[in-house]
């Protein structure tokens, strides 16, 4: 194995369109979506809705800005946003919410990526003294905890403290459809609990660009407001929507095989002496602890493997569809070398 003919592992957003896909997008019908005249943005935002159980969609290029969106729609000024540390929102979308809508996370403690409802319900701030809390944001599944999964249960308490509380709750669901493939359930029975949901098309799913926005026909309106205020009208979208529309309806069957093989990953390199938490495998990711990291990702990408050095001791693996049973065996060899 080349360098050329490499096997990537750094990310399950590093997929190219197929032949297919390439033809649905170049045989897009389009319009002029600003105006809402995209017959395929359309299609890809009905679609989406429907699946996730929710009234409308609002298609944009990627996952930050719908979180971003639904942040700036639920929440204002001078609030506090309840969410799991580690939460993409905060850790890798730049300071956004406070940079935008002038708000300021507030981290409840998650073990794996998983936040106790108590926790969420002692965050809640009322007092005059302190930023009341505007919003509660939840990650599904959580990327910086290995891909790990919220179980139902918690979902359905700390909805409970989301409606005790009035507050609106949120689902950063990028890859949501991988949490539904490893509970082995409908997706919607994920996200019925939430008010606005985010679920990005070009991880797992396969697509090369976009998220869709999901909640009810009032938020999404509130919603094209901020998306054009960021920048994200774009135009004669539907040759992008075409290639969403099909990661939504084919990416989802082909999560389970990524889960698979991340396991059989997480065992190996486990065996070769590489430290990891098995019980964090639960979807398509690997979190590896390994000495000399950030040396050890450079010599593997000279020998054909990539991958990502999260920090000096912590490599990031993620599976996705353009890498098969014979690509990871391949990857084994050279990591385990």
């Amino acid at each position: 194995m080349t360098a050329a003919h490499s096997v990537d592992l750094r990310s399950d957003t590093v997929t190219r369109p197929d032949e297919r896909m390439r033809q649905a997008m170049a045989q897009a019908i389009v319009g002029d979506d600003v105006y809402g005249e995209d017959p395929t943005v359309n299609e890809l935002q009905e679609e989406a809705a429907r699946l996730l159980g929710f009234e409308a969609g609002l298609f944009m290029p990627s996952g930050t800005m719908t979180n971003q969106v639904a942040i700036a729609v639920h929440t204002r000024r001078g609030e506090e946003v309840i969410c799991p540390e580690g939460a993409h929102v905060y850790e890798w979308e730049l300071g956004m919410m406070a940079t935008f809508s002038g708000v300021v996370p507030r981290f409840v403690p998650a073990p794996r990526g998983i936040p106790d409802p108590e926790d969420v319900r002692r965050s809640v701030r009322r007092s005059v003294h302190q930023s009341p809390s505007g919003l509660i944001v939840l990650e599904n599944t959580h990327n910086k905890a290995g891909g790990t999964v919220l179980p139902l249960e918690v979902i359905r308490g700390v909805r409970a403290v989301a409606d005790t509380e009035g507050l609106p709750l949120h689902l950063d669901g990028a890859r949501v459809m991988n949490a539904a493939a490893a509970l082995n359930c409908e997706v919607r029975e994920i996200t019925a609990r939430f008010d606005s949901v985010s679920l990005c098309l070009s991880k797992g799913l396969g697509a090369p660009v976009g998220s869709v926005l999901v909640g009810s026909r009032a938020f999404i309106q509130q919603a094209h407001r901020y998306r054009k205020m960021m920048g994200g009208g774009m135009r004669q979208a539907g040759v992008l929507a075409a290639a969403g529309l099909l990661a939504l309806r084919e990416g989802p069957a082909r999560l389970g095989a990524d889960h698979r093989r991340a396991r059989r990953l997480a065992e190996t390199l486990l065996q070769a002496g590489f430290e990891i938490d098995l019980d964090t495998v639960q979807t398509n990711m690997v979190y590896a602890r390994i000495d000399r990291a950030e040396e050890r990702v450079r010599a593997w990408a000279e020998a054909g493997v990539k991958a990502n050095a999260i920090d000096e001791r912590t490599v990031r693996f993620v599976l996705h569809h353009q890498v098969g049973d014979e690509d990871l065996e391949a990857a084994i060899r050279v990591l385990t070398a």
